[in-house]
């Protein structure tokens, strides 16, 4: 079999939230061994969210075989406020090549697991930190969450309604944006390591992730004699609404395409009119809406994409996992789980023509491979029995 890309470097996640899970997955699938730390199974545990792994018990096998946030993943419970617990954590830590983490500044140093306790008896090892606002930020001691560091970051009031009224994203940008940058950065520590034979210490921000998305805004903010205009008009991208209570997009931000969609929809009188404004601007986007309106989305996507104009269907959900792109680029998954039949996951938005990611494991039930790993490390079974009678493991 061809080794995976990541074959061989092994992480340390202990992050419960989105970002590390998502960015653990995607270093996983990509042949990365992680292993996950997690808190005993308590109350604590059970605070939800996609960084933590199904509770043994009624269900769990179901939700764990759905779990692709945690695949490619083994599970080890630690309570990390013990002596003990941080000497098995330091165990792992002096095997690993990275470690992530996604609490609040300042948690992993009062746990004696922060970059500086780290780096001394582990100079090769590569730390990232993911939080909502940084670790030296003014703000990096308030409570938040993604539509938080959406409107810090300038992105909220970017997504308005019809009446210019900022509308939550459907998506967590911070989230999915700051997994994203945190796997890229760990990848360019890993090279730099290579070079310099140390690792180094990685500080990522949802909030900044989410304003480095908001680039092409910025310019109009900071230069609006250059660039006056921040957004596209509603009529070039949409959302609009067509027969039936559906929805298109129109891309029409080139002339051409504009002078295509207007005489699809037999208005070529509107061609010199692009930009217009004021007046002449509403009654433009009156009309074009009105007459969207007399056809279906369907109707509609064919007749402008034999246009050769930029279109697409707002696809509702069953619509997206079936779509003929989504099935070509194998966005969805159908995996023979040994006790759930065949299961859906995402699949690999990265493709790589020698070393594709794999799906080489179900995610774990909480603490599936604590003993495993334990004794990987060297314990004895007595030892183990001893660390799980005091709580300790699990």
């Amino acid at each position: 079999m061809t080794p995976l890309a990541l074959n061989g470097i092994k992480i340390i996640d202990i992050g419960y939230y989105l970002p590390a899970a998502y960015c653990t997955q995607m270093l996983g699938d990509m042949g990365a061994d992680v292993i996950k730390i997690e808190e005993p199974i308590t109350a604590r545990h059970r605070r939800g969210g996609a960084g933590v792994s199904a509770a043994p018990g009624e269900g769990a096998e179901k939700k764990s075989a759905y779990d692709f946030f945690n695949r490619n993943k083994k599970s080890v419970i630690l309570d990390m406020k013990s002596k003990e617990a941080l000497d098995i954590f330091h165990h792992l830590a002096g095997q690993a090549d990275v470690m992530i983490e996604n609490m609040r500044p300042g948690v992993v140093k009062r746990l004696g697991i922060d970059y500086d306790a780290l780096k001394v008896i582990h100079p090769r090892l590569i730390y990232c930190s993911i939080s909502g606002f940084g670790q030296d930020s003014p703000y990096k001691n308030l409570a938040g969450h993604d539509p938080n560091y959406c409107s810090i970051a300038g992105a909220q009031m970017l997504n308005l309604d019809r009446d210019k009224k900022p509308i939550r994203f459907g998506v967590p940008l911070g989230d999915i944006g700051t997994a994203l940058h945190a796997a890229i950065g760990i990848l360019l520590a890993v090279i730099a390591r290579g070079h310099t034979g140390r690792g180094q210490y990685i500080d990522t921000s949802m909030t900044d992730s989410v304003f480095s998305f908001v680039s092409r805004s910025l310019r109009g903010w900071i230069n609006p004699d250059l660039w006056p205009g921040t957004e596209y008009e509603e009529v070039v991208l949409g959302p609009l609404e067509v027969k039936n209570g559906q929805f298109i997009t129109v891309g029409n931000i080139e002339p051409y395409f504009w002078e295509r969609f207007c005489k699809a929809v037999g208005r070529e009188d509107f061609i010199p009119f692009k930009n217009a404004k004021g007046e002449k601007g509403e009654v433009m986007t009156s009309e074009i809406k009105r007459i969207l309106l007399t056809k279906t989305r369907d109707e509609w996507v064919d007749i402008l994409t034999r246009a050769d104009t930029a279109i697409a269907p707002v696809l509702e959900a069953g619509e997206v996992l079936n779509d003929p792109h989504i099935q070509a680029r194998q966005l969805v998954l159908d995996l023979d789980h040994p006790t759930q039949g065949k299961v859906k996951h995402i699949g690999f938005p990265i493709k790589l023509s020698d070393t594709p990611g794999q799906v080489r494991s179900f995610a774990p039930f909480a603490g599936q491979h604590t003993e495993e790993v334990l004794r990987s490390l060297g314990y004895s079974e007595d030892e183990i029995k001893m660390l799980k009678e005091k709580g300790i493991i699990q």
